[in-house]
Order: structure tokens, then sequence, then C-alpha cells
């Protein structure tokens, strides 16, 4: 993933876009937790917002796998189907991760 190339995509010089990247990865942390908690007490009207709101701020920054991740999980959710949600997540999470490593 190049830097330069997500930064310019965003009008932003590199170093903003580092900026934005530390608070993305501490929010994103934020939105994990809160989405894990979600899915344990089975809150889908929780799990459409956080997934909803993680969802437009990862396409926002260019990690368009997250953005499907996420999609998925809305979606799901909003259909009411929560068979596979917990897959779903568990694929997210490490998806973050390595995306967290690779940055």
């Amino acid at each position: 993933m190049n830097i330069k190339e997500l930064a310019d995509r965003l009008e932003l010089e590199e170093e903003e876009y580092r900026e934005l990247l530390v608070l993305f990865f501490e929010t994103g942390k934020d939105d994990l937790k809160k989405l894990q908690s979600a899915l344990n007490e089975g809150n889908i009207e929780n799990i459409i917002d956080i997934s909803h709101s993680f969802k437009g701020a990862s396409g926002n920054m260019g990690f368009m796998e997250l953005h499907q991740a996420l999609e998925q999980i809305e979606y799901r959710a909003d259909s009411n189907q929560m068979v596979g949600l917990a897959e779903l997540f568990g694929g997210l999470k490490m998806k973050f991760e390595e995306l967290k490593k690779l940055m």
C-alpha cells in the first residue's frame, strides 16, 4: 500500500495522512471493541450503527477490504441475518490487524 497515493487521493500531504492513520487505528480499535460487544449482546441497531460509521471511515482512508467487510456486516445486520456475523467479524478483525502492521 502506497501512503503517498492514499494521501494524494485525499489531497493531503503524506504527514497529514499519517496523522489521520494514527487517529483511524485508535478509533478503529475502539470500534472493534464496541462491535464485538454489540455482537455478543445481539444488539442489531448498534451493529448497524458501528459498522456503518467504521465502513465510512475505512472507505475514506482508502481501505477498501475493510470497507467491504464492514459493508457485509452492516447488510447482514440490517437484514436481521445474525448467522455468520461472528465469522465476518473475525475476518474483519484480522484484516484490521494486518493493515495496521502494513502501515
